[in-house]
């Protein structure tokens, strides 16, 4: 587990950088690029709109769902730039770390004035 903190740790790292720099009220897609840049900086291994398959009677079917970041192919990374986070959002999370079997994901709302309190981490 000792890896899921050292490497939850640069993530949110990185997140708080990026929020610290541009602040609220940009959009998601200028956030998800500059927190990849983020991660590159800090050596940090991630994979950028991943496809999730669903799998239904032993077939994968693309459905459309991406996930936002994989970091190290063990953390998921759902990005958000909204006023509030709902409960179908946390449902979007929780979905993909069970379509893809990934333990850890964070959901991060890049317009909460204070980005700690726009983070939501859910451990299946």
């Amino acid at each position: 587990m000792l890896v899921y903190a050292d490497l939850s740790s640069q993530v949110l790292g990185a997140a708080i950088e990026v929020h610290r720099v541009l602040g609220p009220g940009m959009l998601e897609s200028t956030y998800e690029r500059c927190l990849c840049h983020e991660l590159r900086l800090r050596g940090v291994a991630f994979r950028r709109q991943v496809d999730c398959p669903v799998e239904h009677k032993g077939t994968l079917l693309d459905c459309g769902y991406r996930i936002d970041l994989l970091i190290e192919d063990c953390i998921i990374l759902e990005l958000k730039a909204i006023e509030k986070i709902l409960p179908v959002h946390e449902a979007q999370l929780l979905s993909y770390l069970r379509l893809t079997g990934k333990k850890l994901g964070f959901l991060i709302n890049f317009h909460s004035l204070r980005l700690k309190d726009g983070i939501v981490r859910r451990v299946l």
